[in-house]
């Protein structure tokens, strides 16, 4: 399992992230999950509120990516792994509060990532290399 650091964790908290997902036949589909935040050193949490073509995908595969980026830094991290559902468990009630605090829709799932590998989207020659994993 890969490690997140304070510069990941900052830049997801600050930044509108990308889910990114295929389906069963190989189709990508990306989207923003605005309530994408840090849960641990280890994994990244949203709350799944629609129940639509992400989550079809995840239920399928369990593989998710994720992409944050800093444009006027021109930095950036793409983080991969796989996914677990919480829907009747602290980590469900938790993502429930979440969305009261934050005035969203009430969550269908916590949908936690176990990050696996940790890549670099920083603009130039290094864009792509894999940090950790």
């Amino acid at each position: 399992m890969a490690t997140l650091t304070q510069d990941m964790k900052d830049m997801i908290g600050a930044q509108l992230n990308y889910l990114a997902t295929a389906d069963e036949n190989g189709n990508p589909q990306v989207g923003p999950k605005g309530t994408m935040r840090v849960f641990d050193d280890h994994h990244l949490i949203y709350n799944e509120e629609t129940g639509k073509q992400a989550w079809h995908n995840l239920q399928y595969s369990k593989k998710a990516a994720v992409a944050t980026v800093d444009y006027k830094a021109h930095k950036g991290f793409r983080f991969e792994g796989t996914v677990e559902f919480h829907h009747d468990d602290k980590i469900f009630e938790d993502a429930q509060a979440f969305a009261k605090a934050h005035h969203l829709p009430a969550a269908i799932s916590a949908v936690l990532i176990n990050v696996d590998r940790i890549y670099k989207l920083d603009a130039g020659p290094n864009a792509g290399d894999l940090i950790e994993g």
